[in-house]
């Protein structure tokens, strides 16, 4: 089992930055691919970035593109969502999620977190 616990997350003005973190315990973490993904009101659960065990690759969706950048500490059992320029469009929860491969399918992921909220103004 491995433990999500996620943080960071606020109301902040359009413009603005905020760093998320996904703390992991439980099991080895450094086995896991992570993923983030948002769920804004009244959508659906949505891809935003993911990262491989050991941070040497990294996979995003469009839309955050050169705003969002994903890192982790496994040294800590921490990945990191940086993200930049937010837009009143992501606003969302945001939750973070380990799984055995790198990839933009909620289905992959085998442990989820309880979600952090995100608020950006306009």
């Amino acid at each position: 089992q491995v433990q999500l616990v996620e943080s960071g997350g606020g109301l902040v003005q359009a413009g603005d930055s905020l760093r998320l973190s996904c703390a992991a315990s439980g099991r080895a973490f450094d086995n896991y691919a992570v993923g983030w993904f948002r769920r804004a009101p009244g959508k659906e659960r949505e891809f935003v970035q993911a990262i491989s065990w050991n941070g040497g690759a990294t996979y995003y969706t469009d839309s955050v593109k050169g705003r969002f950048t994903i890192s982790r500490d496994n040294a800590k059992n921490t990945v990191y969502l940086q993200m930049n320029s937010l837009k009143p469009e992501d606003t969302a929860v945001y939750y973070c999620a380990a799984g055995p491969l790198l990839d933009d399918s909620d289905g992959t992921y085998e442990y989820w977190g309880q979600g952090t909220q995100v608020t950006v103004s306009s």
